[in-house]
């Protein structure tokens, strides 16, 4: 998942060196999150948030096929 994530946050941003993914495993759920700079924050949410739900949905496909939860977060 973390590659996953890392990999379209990277594709987006203008600064993808600053790109910070952290994933944190739980028994049942995973929480990925997603840190950037501060000027690509809107290129990462996307308008109305179309890009931030894009990015949680193919996450969440993914992680479906190991029987897990996946919840992706983008913090400032």
């Amino acid at each position: 998942m973390k590659e996953l994530v890392t990999y379209i946050a990277k594709s987006l941003v203008d600064h993808p060196d600053e790109v910070e993914v952290t994933e944190i495993v739980g028994e049942k759920a995973i929480i990925i999150e997603l840190k950037v700079a501060p000027d690509d924050m809107g290129k990462v949410i996307g308008k109305q948030g179309k890009i931030a739900k894009s990015m949680r949905t193919l996450t969440k496909a993914a992680a479906a096929k190991e029987g897990k939860r996946v919840v992706v977060e983008i913090l400032r």
